[in-house]
């Protein structure tokens, strides 16, 4: 199947699509993928984010706990390879920057980026080092332990009571990450910029995505009606799988590089 989805490569103009599972094997878990049964949590709720402050400052201390190792997290040879691929463009659900440190230019971040937050209220923006920074000075008592890294970046942990949020540098209103969190929409440019990358292309290459979620499975939809090829690369079956020309079951970071040695040969 290998040989098969470089044949369907070359010489064509490809579009990339990539989901969590392009970042499991950098230690970054998921929702959808194998074995998540066992360690299933909710992630947090848009609607509850924005409407109590109690799981706010949940999600928060959390945050705080997971984002240093979430940060230093480093690239894996999936994203090596992508980055190394004559793409047209990349469109990612992911929220690591991951992409960017690889070397891809011109991501299209679907669902937005941990490494800012952004005032609810009058939309400034705030590096996510910084506001860290900030969270600790607050609340000089947290201690940050080892807990196990999770899906949003954040990490397990019992119930922190007083835990202090900072406000917004500029107005003191609620900082929220830069990203889309669950039941919350994907602002329509962004969705639109995707569109266009992924109609420019003759080939639609999903990368480690259950395409479980609707955000990301419409562009396979989209692609099929245009009559677009479409391959997936995935640990698993997914849910574009009846729309694929080729079907290559597998971790990103062992397929991908041997895809890109066939294609640089």
């Amino acid at each position: 199947m290998i040989d098969a989805l470089v044949e369907l490569l070359r010489g064509r103009r490809v579009a990339a699509l990539t989901g969590a599972g392009c970042s499991t094997e950098s230690g970054i878990p998921d929702y959808r993928g194998p074995g998540t049964r066992d360690r299933a949590r909710n992630p947090i709720q848009h609607r509850a984010f924005i409407g109590d402050p109690s799981a706010r400052a949940r999600y928060w201390a959390r945050s705080a706990v997971g984002w240093q190792r979430f940060r230093d997290v480093e690239p894996n040879a999936a994203h090596l390879a992508i980055a190394r691929m004559e793409l047209t463009g990349l469109i990612t659900q992911n929220v690591d920057r991951l992409h960017h440190r690889a070397g891809s230019r011109d991501v299209i971040e679907l669902h937005g980026a941990l490494a800012e937050v952004r005032c609810l209220e009058c939309t400034a923006r705030e590096d996510r080092d910084a506001l860290q920074a900030r969270i600790l000075e607050l609340n000089p008592w947290f201690v940050i332990s080892s807990a196990e890294l999770a899906p949003d970046g954040d990490s397990e942990l019992d119930a922190v009571r007083d835990f202090r949020v900072p406000p917004c540098l500029a107005c003191g209103g609620v900082l929220k990450p830069d990203v889309v969190f669950f039941g919350d929409n994907v602002p329509r440019p962004r969705v639109d910029a995707a569109f266009a990358v992924a109609d420019a292309a003759e080939v639609l290459l999903v990368v480690g995505s259950s395409l479980t979620v609707y955000s990301g499975y419409r562009f396979v939809l989209r692609a099929a009606e245009r009559g677009q090829k479409i391959a997936i690369v995935n640990l698993g079956e997914t849910r574009g799988d009846p729309h694929a020309h080729v079907r290559v079951d597998g971790r990103a970071g062992e397929i991908l590089p041997r895809v890109l040695a066939a294609l640089s040969a």
